[in-house]
């Protein structure tokens, strides 16, 4: 046909550089009578620039945890750093903030990946129940006890244990687990022989541990143990920036688990979530649009499809620009009738400039009553 061809980003088979991504575009070579007579190929190699997309994208979506904002990129750099030690961390923030997901990368990133992740929230059991799941126990050692058991650190044995509410285990459980860290064994419950485990611990808590550990509530010696290094996790309405990002993902997540076509937020549910406070974080995001989901019978989310508290947060702005607005009436009135409709005078009367005032004159629609 004559015309000029683009191919965009081949991958290419090269044994010397596998991977090689590039894009080639040819344009026939024609006389002024239209005959062909050759053609120019240019071959552009993208494969550095589709590299740099691909570790942008993975940047703005670490580990499953989503964000592209300064304090994000500083915590994945913190979290690479981390993956190949075998350091204690402790990682902090408030609930619904990702603790778990940066256990999950901070294992799934090193060298333990291959070996287990054993997860144990520490706040669901009572304290003996505890003891039990966390180091096991052998046969006879209390009432229900009928067989032996074997603990999550021992499961844990060459790979990572996530230990999540660590701010609420007991005292005694708290010198046990000073031990493990210390000395890499521990006994089951009802037994005296040690068990050796090479474990990874990383924990989590909402809580300020280092208060507890001053009020005397908590052990100063497991608490520097714990936070050899400490990860903390910015609350969602430190990063507003990274809200686009995390309805999108939440959105592309939902669509699949509802087999709906659902493409976005309508603007005033974004410039609502944008002012909002966001106490739950990203987990309360996450049931925000499942909720809209299920209500949502259109492509786009709207206001009306949001949680309760979403709606009352709106109506109460209507009203109070509502009110807003008639109290300036009120105001910009009395000042004219003053200075007699003097608009320079009333515009020194009121504080703002004679182009404001002659602006909102035009917007209410104020008429000097004969």
């Amino acid at each position: 046909k004559k015309q000029p061809v683009e191919l965009c980003r081949i991958e290419c088979s090269n044994n010397k550089w596998p991977g090689q991504v590039v894009t080639i575009t040819t344009s026939p070579l024609l006389s002024r009578r239209g005959v062909f007579s050759g053609a120019v190929m240019v071959v552009r190699d993208e494969t550095h620039l589709v590299s740099l997309e691909r570790d942008l994208r993975k940047r703005r979506q670490f580990h499953g945890i989503i964000g592209k904002s300064e304090e994000m990129q500083k915590l994945y750099s913190l979290i690479e750093d981390l993956c190949n030690v075998q350091t204690t961390v402790l990682v902090t923030g408030e609930s619904g903030t990702g603790k778990e997901l940066v256990a999950d990368a901070l294992h799934y990133g090193g060298v333990r990946s291959n070996r287990p992740l054993v997860k144990v929230n520490c706040s669901a059991l009572s304290e003996n129940l505890l003891e039990s799941e966390l180091f096991g126990h052998v046969k006879g050692a209390f009432t229900g006890a009928v067989q032996d058991k074997v603990g999550r650190f021992q499961r844990a044995d060459g790979g990572t244990i996530f230990l999540d509410e660590i701010g609420d285990i007991s005292p005694s459980i708290q010198l046990r687990l000073l031990r493990v860290i210390a000395e890499k064994e521990f006994e089951r419950v009802g037994d005296s022989t040690s068990i050796k485990v090479d474990v990874r611990i990383v924990a989590a808590t909402n809580q300020d541990l280092r208060k507890k550990a001053r009020r005397g509530e908590y052990r100063e010696d497991l608490y520097y143990r714990l936070r050899v290094v400490e990860v903390a996790l910015p609350p969602l309405r430190e990063r507003r920036e990274d809200l686009p990002l995390l309805v999108d993902h939440f959105i592309e997540n939902f669509n699949k688990q509802f087999t709906k076509k659902i493409v976005a937020v309508s603007a005033d549910v974004m410039k609502l979530f944008m002012n909002y406070p966001w106490p739950g974080n990203v987990r309360e995001i996450e049931h925000s649009l499942e909720h809209a989901f299920v209500l949502c019978r259109q492509s786009i989310i709207g206001v009306n499809d949001l949680p309760p508290e979403f709606k009352d947060i709106a109506e109460t702005k209507t009203s109070f620009l509502a009110n807003e607005m008639e109290d300036d009436t009120q105001a910009i009135l009395q000042a004219l009738e003053k200075t007699d409709w003097n608009k320079a005078k009333a515009a020194r009367l009121l504080g703002i400039s004679r182009q404001t005032l002659y602006r909102k004159i035009e917007m209410y629609n104020l008429l000097k009553v004969q």
